[in-house]
């Protein structure tokens, strides 16, 4: 998949599929959390609770459908960080079925102290991390 680096597969299953008889935009923002978890782990230790010493937070999500999703259909989940701020990421999302764009969306995602219940700062190794998987520029 053009411009992303962690793609992962996934097959629409039953509990993914509405009354309209298709994949339901909940279970696309799931399909995106999925990729999320995936893209994390990839990158490291890391998960949506700890990305080195403190977790994050979705306060913002945007979701464009551009096809149906069927039951059974095999997907594609591209999954990449298009903006690196102090406290702040936007990741961008992408599902594809046999090359078709399927649904598109960002998710903004806040540095988080679930002790202190307060934003903070990205740590400084999961900048470096997601600067060197995504070839960012160094700051």
């Amino acid at each position: 998949m053009e411009g992303f680096r962690f793609v992962m597969p996934y097959r629409v299953r039953i509990s993914d599929i509405n009354y309209g008889g298709h994949v339901s935009n909940a279970a696309v923002l799931s399909f995106f959390q999925d990729g999320r978890i995936g893209y994390l782990q990839q990158l490291g230790p890391f998960s949506e609770m700890d990305i080195g010493g403190c977790g994050i937070i979705l306060p913002e999500a945007h979701v464009q459908y551009k096809a149906e999703m069927f039951l059974g259909e095999e997907l594609q989940i591209g999954v990449r960080i298009a903006e690196l701020r102090r406290s702040s990421l936007i990741m961008s999302y992408r599902i594809e079925r046999q090359g078709e764009v399927t649904a598109e969306g960002t998710t903004a995602l806040v540095a988080f102290d679930y002790e202190a219940r307060k934003p903070r700062r990205l740590p400084v190794d999961f900048r470096q991390a997601v600067t060197v998987f995504e070839g960012l520029p160094q700051e």
